[in-house]
């Protein structure tokens, strides 16, 4: 394996960190307690860490992007994420300059 360097490391995260968001957000369409969350974007090539994931979902949560409930019903209590009126909103404006932005990118990079 190659080590990157500080730089690239630097770049790298800079680079996953809108992406993560916009998978965050189209993959809470439905209700996700965390941790499958976590394993659904890890099934799909995207590890994100807990100590990322869970600042994140607080933050677009109180950003109104989120609404959270708890389930305390069987087992374990989960908190289950989904996207809010406004973060489906988001989400779709996201999704249009995302898909804006890989073309563009794509005619750049070749």
């Amino acid at each position: 394996m190659v080590s990157k360097s500080t730089a690239e490391s630097s770049l790298t995260l800079e680079l996953r960190r809108g992406a993560i968001v916009l998978a965050i957000l189209g993959q809470l369409r439905e209700p996700l307690y965390g941790y499958s969350l976590r394993e659904r974007l890890a099934d799909e090539g995207l590890e994100v860490k807990e100590g990322t994931l869970y600042p994140l979902l607080r933050r677009l949560e109180s950003q109104g992007l989120l609404d959270s409930e708890w389930d305390v019903g069987e087992g374990r209590p989960r908190r289950y994420y989904s996207l809010s009126k406004k973060g489906e909103k988001v989400l779709a404006e996201l999704q249009t300059e995302w898909e804006e932005l890989v073309r563009a990118l794509g005619r750049l990079l070749t």
